[in-house]
């Protein structure tokens, strides 16, 4: 399943997942975002053009709308499954060109939890993800959807790094696209800043700092800039990815009780959280996103 844009015979193209048997389709926003007249292709070769579509760029999720009935949706892991290094998969998707509709590539997951130039922890994988392949899932050997392909490392010297975005997160975006029309993102209302050795992805006890108070719910609850951050609902925290991680469970108007050290002290507060356009931290690295 494609999409492609015809528009100044310019093509360009990615691939998607079917999640609901009415037409609903999961796939990359970098890959829906980046179409004028974004047109999708089954698998029996059938066009519809997409009439509605949602896209959060910061998890880089889009859910795309066809006029098509009775469509076959993919299986997903049950939420929380255990995934393993090691494990086989196998990514689907449309490689390089359309002549190359519905290959796959096989791999094993190298790496979890990873953080790379992502604002929530990705699953990394040696399965071959080239131009194309963006919003395409990585399945394990039982045909479930473990992920969404998003990137991959393109570099001089590097080979067999892709990334894909976990079930769970796909999954938790769909759900408020569905519910809400967009991503509804919780925000403690502080800017945070982790340690070097956090942002470099070093084991670090080094905690989080508040740089600035934001929100005036934040104000209210007492947090001052200087205070340190432990955990979130007793979840602990070390880096901004992790504080994305664990806020994407809860919406804007919940409260969460926050374990902190301020002048010296370690204390807890309850803070009611705030609605933010984007997650605490966007990194920045040489990873590639014109898979399209």
């Amino acid at each position: 399943m494609d999409a492609e844009d015809n528009s100044d015979n310019w093509l360009s193209h990615g691939t998607g997942v079917v999640i609901r048997k009415d037409g609903w389709i999961v796939t990359n926003a970098h890959v829906i975002l980046a179409l004028k007249k974004p047109v999708v292709v089954t698998p029996e070769g059938k066009s519809y053009a997409v009439s509605k579509w949602f896209a959060d760029e910061e998890s880089d999720i889009a859910l795309i709308k066809i006029a098509a009935q009775n469509m076959k949706p993919a299986v997903f892991v049950r939420p929380n499954s255990t995934l393993k290094v090691g494990e086989a998969v196998v990514a689907l998707g449309t490689p390089v060109s359309f002549m190359l509709r519905n290959s796959a590539t096989s791999g094993i997951i190298s790496g979890i939890d990873r953080a790379v130039d992502s604002s929530y922890k990705l699953i990394q994988t040696d399965a071959a993800i080239n131009p194309g392949n963006s919003g395409g899932p990585l399945v394990n050997m039982r045909g479930e959807v473990i992920g969404i392909n998003s990137m991959k490392f393109a570099a001089v010297g590097i080979e067999n790094m892709g990334f894909t975005i976990p079930a769970d997160t796909v999954t938790m975006v769909v759900q408020h696209f569905f519910k809400y029309s967009k991503m509804k993102r919780a925000s403690i209302g502080v800017e945070l800043e982790e340690s070097w050795a956090a942002y470099v992805g070093l084991p670090t006890d080094d905690p989080i700092r508040v740089t600035n108070v934001v929100s005036p719910q934040a104000k209210k609850a007492g947090i001052a800039e200087g205070d340190v951050l432990y955990a979130i609902n007793g979840k602990p925290v070390k880096t901004l990815v992790d504080v994305n991680e664990v806020l994407k469970v809860y919406l804007p108007g919940q409260q969460v009780k926050l374990t902190m050290q301020a002048k010296g002290n370690l204390v807890t507060k309850v803070v009611t959280l705030s609605e933010a356009t984007k997650p605490a931290v966007k990194k920045e690295s040489e990873v590639d996103k014109n898979m399209e």
